[in-house]
């Protein structure tokens, strides 16, 4: 997807960040999620592939030493992803149509 192509208010939901191999990932930010006294992002990929659509990264935020810097690591605590998700789900239950993995056939 061009970012001239997307809506100049989207833009300010836009971040980028760097994958694994140091490439430029955008991400659409959908929520802040606190759980157990720590902070969860709950991000869209801008760019879906077809394979992905529609599913969200949840990332714990860490700060850094700069104040106006926060590091986002991945979570591997299939348990919290849970938790972060099904908190997300009720927040935005009237904005999002959700689809449920054991139900889709």
């Amino acid at each position: 997807m061009d970012e001239n192509n997307i809506p100049e208010e989207e833009l300010d939901n836009i971040i980028v960040l760097n994958d694994e191999n140091g490439e430029e990932v955008k991400f659409e930010f959908l929520d802040l999620v606190e759980l157990d006294g720590e902070e969860y992002v709950v991000l869209l990929p801008a760019e879906e592939s077809d394979e992905e659509e529609g599913e969200v990264v949840i990332l714990k935020v860490e700060d850094t030493e700069s104040e106006e810097e926060e590091s986002y690591v991945s979570v591997d605590d299939e348990e919290v992803l849970n938790k972060v998700f099904e908190m997300f789900k009720e927040k935005f239950k009237d904005e999002f149509n959700f689809v449920d993995d054991e139900t889709a056939e």
